[in-house]
């Protein structure tokens, strides 16, 4: 009887590990994909270019020269990331109806999934402690890792 109640425990223990690695990389999907949409589906939103006049805390701010026929806007904001520096000239996107500006191109699709990045780390070790399946783990590691490592570098 002990042996039946044993195997049921490591079945649950491994459930619980899988659901967990899984919660994690579905949140990672999810924060990324508020961002990495405006980027990867750009087509019919505002494109154009945003110089940076200031950066404060989280944000930085700036005029922003679109590429269409589309209004200029005196000051549009986009996430601080700490390659930009005031005088920079970034293409960007307008998120729609709003002032918000994502960056566009190879760096902000790298930018946008980088918490899938970070997510994937964090899933490779409950893969690996919690299911002991290293291989499995050793991949979502490195592709974690790759991810991060080309976000950095783009920006």
């Amino acid at each position: 009887m002990a042996s039946k109640r044993t195997q049921a425990l490591l079945y649950a223990r491994r459930a619980a590990m899988a659901g967990i690695a899984l919660l994690l990389l579905v949140a990672g999907v999810r924060s990324s994909w508020g961002t990495a949409q405006h980027v990867m589906l750009s087509k019919g939103r505002e494109h154009g270019t945003l110089t940076v006049a200031s950066c404060g805390g989280e944000t930085c701010t700036g005029p922003y020269t679109p590429e269409g026929r589309t209004a200029d806007h005196p000051r549009v904001t986009i996430e601080k990331s700490i390659a930009v520096k005031k005088g920079a000239r970034l293409p960007v996107v307008l998120k729609p109806g709003t002032t918000e500006a994502v960056r566009a191109g190879a760096p902000g699709i790298l930018h946008a999934w980088a918490p899938l990045g970070g997510a994937l780390l964090l899933a490779a070790l409950v893969v690996a402690g919690g299911l002991r399946l290293t291989r499995l783990a050793w991949g979502a590691a490195l592709a974690g890792g790759a991810l991060l490592g080309a976000a950095f570098l783009a920006l």
